[in-house]
Order: C-alpha cells, then structure tokens, then sequence
C-alpha cells in the first residue's frame, strides 16, 4: 500500500513520484511505501501552513472550536487504539502491549491539549499595574506560527501527538515530517484530522528522508519555529539553520541517564526498573537509565540477579502475548548497537550477559538484552547514548561519589534514585542536573509535567502547560489612559 502526503488538506503524490519502502523489522520485509518528500513538497506544505496561519480561521477561532477538533481526534484514536497499534508494531516492531500504551498516551494527550487551549482562553489578558494609574498594562498570548515539527522512530504516533497536539490547540499551523522509518501512524493522523473539519493548510504531513525532507523544512524561511526530537547531531544543524533567521528553537536530544541505587534498595524492585529503565522499546527510549551505579554492598547480588532477569527475557515478533522485546527498527540501527557492544567489550568493560542475536531468531533486527559492568566511565558506552537493550553498571561507595559520577555527563535529560530512605532520595534527585528526576522508579511519564532536559539534551520544554505555551508568544499591550496632557517631558521625566 502507497501512503501519500498530505498538503493544504488533500493526500496527494510526491512532486518527485518517489516512493520509500516501510520495511517491518521482525521479517526484514517490506510492507507498505510512503512518499519521498523533495524541497519542492515541502515549499508547498510550508506555503499552506503560512496562508492558513496568515489569512486562515485557525489562529483566531475560539478556543472551544480549536478544542472540538482535538477532542475528536482523539475519540477517533480511541476507536482505532488496536489498528493502530497493530500499525506500530510492524512498522516499529514494539510489542503489542507497548503500542496500546503509546496510542492511549497519544489520545489522552490531544485530550489534554484541548482542556488546555480552553484554561488559557479562560485566564484571559493578564492586567499588570504598573505602580502609575495614568497607564492600563495587559499580557496576552498569542499563536506562534507555523510550525515545522521533525519527530523521530521510536514513538511515531505519541511523538507526533507531543508537538502537534499543542501547536494546533495554541493556534498554530504545523507541518509534520516523521522519521522515514516509521511514518504511517502519522498519515493515520492526517486522516483523523482531515476528518474532524481541520480546515486546509492547518496541518501538513511531510514523509521522507532527513536530507531531501527535513532539511528543507528546517531551512525553509516560512517557518516560524522548529521543534526537533531526536540526535544531537541532528539538533545542532537544526539550531544552526534556525539561526541565519533568528527563528525559535525546541530541541529534545536525548541523554545517557543514570540510575543511582543505594544498598538499602529492594533488590527485586531494583532489578524490576532496571529493566523498564533499558529494555523497554528495545531500550530505544531518550531518557533511558543506561548508566546505573550501585552501591557496593548491594553491586554483585544486584548483577546476579539482573543477568538472570535479562536471560529470562522473552524475545520475538511483538503480536506474540508472551513476548517483552521486540525487533531493533532498522538493520542501521541493529549494526550501530553491535557496534557500541563490540567497542565496549574491545573497550576493557565486561559483558556480563547479551550482545547477540538471539539463536532462535534467523530474520529480523533481533538482538538480547545486554549487560555490561566495570565500564571506564571515559568509554563512549558508558558516555554516549547507544539507543538499544545495553546498559552499563558500575559500584559506588558514598553519596557524594554517586551524584558526581551521575553528572559527569554532557546531557542531562533525566536521572532517577532508589533508596528505602526517602530524604536522601530527595537530596539526590535535587543534586542531579537532568530535567527529570525518578525516585524509586525509571521512565514513568505523564502528559501533564514537563519534559527536556538539561545541557546537550536540548532546549525548552514539552508536555505540561509549558507544551502549549511553547507555542506561543507574549505580547505585552500598554495604554494611555489618562486625561491629562502627556507632553513631550512630564515633569516626573523631565531631563536634569
């Protein structure tokens, strides 16, 4: 099947009439083909998005008749939760039951956004006095612009869901380009929107490769601001593109999170969220606590116990009930985490179970949860993100030694702590340079809080009332209203 882009509110062929296979990871074949985007497509989405943001309804409807839309998308997300997991489970191998949770979190925040919109309409124009009643001072906020959102592959439809949710619920007008790895949820999307009386040009979908697709996009002069999750390498000519025109900025870059357990922690909980922290989504998760330090009373029990938690792992295609890793996404993806197991062993840490593919999985980008300790903490596997089921394990002796091995690191997306004693964790967690702090748990997320990070893991905020007011600017409006004269000095600003 041929999924085509979306433009000014109709599904039309790519200006090129190139096509990319969608290739499902648990077989290596392909099923499905998305459109190659070129510059051209994205000059036209862009141009839509600007006339709609410009002259359209969009930005100056009321709230509730943004939030409308929204809510029926997400009613029609709901409606097709299992379609569309089934849809993510091929096109990004998770399994089964992490696609429902994704597709649920995807509804609930568009849910979210349109309750939102409706709050901030209702606060209205802030009045500010000014300490002079000669003056009446207001604060209001208002619509960016158009949006270029650029979402990456391990969580196609709620990534999507976490920037285009709140640029529409704020007024703004988006254009979407997904990671051409993963990008038919997202024209799912389309549809819903479509369906629910989005007016044209409101929303653009743009699939595609980075260089012929998401290159243009974050060039391009129609865009407003950019909002970019994925490599930091990625994010950097992002950010440098947005700066030749002073354009606004948004980046999510991901991190290498620590996971401070200290030995009064329960051994089998420890074990339990250690392996959420790496192993859910294939370990394929930004904020996922790939660097864990333990303290030394409780290291080799820890270790033992994990390496046999790791084994007992059931691995294979995700619409199997019994199975809790999927596939890799891509055959790139597979060979990059190989990689960083093969450096690492080179590298002097030891692997303590994992690093191959499983025996009874001949297709597919399979691979075994891996277990490293003793890592260098000056090795690239304990420093940089791998973006797979490998975590790195190292002891600890105090507190203070913990927390500066946490930090030495140049992200700071999110970190988490695990003790029985609960002011320490809260010492902790205040200590760790990350944006998001777990205690006694890893990856919990919850569309209402915030999300970035610190450092190299990027700029601004997602989700939360900072989600949507990150789409939107701040317009401070002053009148004169006083009876009197103003005069060129007033005596109060007459010059010496």
């Amino acid at each position: 099947m041929r999924h085509q882009l979306y433009i000014n509110g109709a599904f039309v062929e790519p200006v090129g009439g190139v096509y990319l296979d969608v290739i499902d990871p648990a077989c290596e074949e392909v099923f499905a083909q998305a459109a190659a985007a070129s510059a051209a497509d994205v000059d036209a989405a862009v141009a839509a998005a600007r006339h709609a943001f410009d002259h359209g309804p969009w930005p100056r409807m009321a709230a509730g008749q943004r939030a409308a839309v929204l809510r029926h998308v997400a009613s029609a997300i709901r409606q097709d939760q299992q379609a569309l997991a089934q849809l993510e489970l091929r096109d990004n191998g998770k399994p089964l039951k992490e696609a429902l949770w994704d597709v649920s979190d995807a509804a609930f925040c568009f849910d979210f956004y349109a309750d939102m919109a409706e709050q901030i309409e209702a606060e209205g124009e802030a009045a500010v006095d000014v300490g002079d009643a000669r003056f009446a001072c207001r604060v209001r906020k208002e619509p960016l612009g158009v949006v270029g959102a650029i979402t990456p592959w391990n969580f196609p439809l709620l990534m999507a869901a976490w920037k285009v949710a709140p640029a529409l619920a704020a007024g703004c007008s988006v254009v979407l380009k997904p990671s051409e790895l993963c990008p038919l949820s997202c024209g799912e999307l389309a549809r819903y929107l479509h369906a629910a009386g989005l007016p044209a040009g409101v929303f653009n979908l743009i699939t595609g490769t980075g260089p012929e697709a998401g290159a243009p996009l974050a060039a391009h002069p129609g865009v407003d601001k950019l909002a970019f999750t994925g490599s930091q390498a990625t994010g950097s000519k992002i950010m440098a593109e947005a700066a030749r025109d002073i354009r606004k900025v948004s980046l999510e870059l991901g991190g290498k999170s620590p996971f401070i357990i200290f030995a009064d922690a329960d051994l089998d909980q420890a074990v339990q969220w250690i392996q959420f922290g790496i192993f859910w989504n294939q370990g394929q998760v930004c904020s996922a606590t790939s660097r864990v330090l333990v303290q030394r009373p409780l290291y080799a029990a820890l270790v033992a116990r994990l390496k046999a938690a790791a084994e007992a792992i059931t691995i294979g295609r995700g619409d199997e009930d019994s199975v809790q890793m999927g596939p890799l996404v891509s055959a790139a993806q597979h060979a990059k985490v190989m990689g960083a197991i093969a450096a690492g062993v080179q590298g002097g840490a030891r692997l303590v179970t994992g690093g191959e593919r499983p025996a009874h999985l001949s297709r597919g980008y399979f691979l075994q949860p891996t277990v490293f300790t003793d890592v260098p903490t000056d090795h690239v596997l304990w420093r940089e993100e791998v973006f797979g089921p490998v975590v790195g394990i190292n002891a600890f002796d105090d507190e203070a030694e913990a927390i500066a091995l946490a930090n030495d690191s140049r992200y700071g997306l999110a970190g988490a702590v695990m003790s029985a004693d609960l002011e320490r964790c809260d010492r902790v967690a205040r200590a760790l340079r990350a944006g998001v702090v777990w205690i006694n748990c890893s990856q919990p997320t919850f569309t209402q809080l915030p999300w970035g990070g610190y450092k190299a893991s990027g700029i601004g905020r997602e989700l939360g009332r900072h989600g949507i007011e990150a789409f939107m600017e701040i317009k401070q409006i002053t009148s004169f209203v006083s009876d009197e004269p103003w005069g060129w000095y007033p005596d109060k600003a007459k010059p010496a």
